[in-house]
């Protein structure tokens, strides 16, 4: 196993690690502690302005904006480039939660708000201690990590429910088809399982939807 190896064994001790994962949720503890109710939007680094999918997520992450929340993405480019700069144009509390890769990864200059993480472990804690909704469009590893992630843990009772919101249906439905035909038919999973996931393409709707269950939670953010 690579990460067994001497070479990543010896880069920092036991106590090195722990003070760090220490620091990493400090920071963000504090620092989004007050951003106010929130939403955690993914989606693909590998998407320009010219794709629908970006206009889709800025379009959305304004109208979220609007509607009192604060936006929170992994702070680099692509869909979180979006949907950062719809937040912050909306005059909405845009939050980017960025990562140390071996390849750099710039934040975006639509984020007011940024974090810089080494750990992913820490970096998740953050996009789900200060979400009341994830709203999930077309992606690869990172974002499916992040889906599966919250599934897992509405499902297994560590978290709240809240809402997961796949936007695009031609991206998402052969997920939510297979996830029906094998991993409810094989039993893998219970029929209420596959009801966390919703799909909708509609900016508006997302919004009612993520409103109405901020307001069962007793969230209830402050527009204008």
């Amino acid at each position: 196993m690579g990460a067994e190896t001497q070479t990543i064994l010896t880069t920092q001790s036991d106590a090195e690690r722990i003070e760090r994962v220490k620091e990493e949720l400090e920071t963000g503890f504090r620092e989004l502690g007050r951003i106010g109710p929130a939403v955690s939007i993914f989606g693909s680094a590998r998407v320009g302005e010219e794709d629908p999918s970006y206009e889709l997520a800025r379009r959305t992450a304004h109208l979220l904006g609007s509607a009192g929340f604060a936006v929170i993405t992994g702070g680099g480019p692509g869909i979180m480039e979006a949907a950062n700069r719809g937040a912050r144009d909306a005059g909405a509390r845009s939050v980017g939660l960025n990562i140390e890769l071996p390849y750099e990864q710039a934040t975006n200059r639509h984020v007011d708000l940024a974090l810089r993480f080494h750990h992913f472990y820490t970096r998740k804690v953050m996009f789900v201690r200060y979400a009341c909704a994830f709203v999930v469009f077309p992606g690869g590893f990172g974002t499916l990590d992040e889906l599966f992630e919250a599934l897992t843990l509405i499902q297994t009772g560590k978290i709240r429910h809240f809402p997961v919101l796949l936007v695009e249906h031609s991206y998402w439905q052969g997920l939510i088809d297979w996830s029906r035909d094998r991993l409810l038919a094989e039993a893998k999973i219970a029929p209420e399982d596959l009801d966390l996931m919703r799909l909708s393409d509609n900016p508006a709707e997302i919004v009612e939807i993520i409103e109405h269950y901020a307001a069962l939670q007793g969230l209830l953010p402050a527009r204008g």
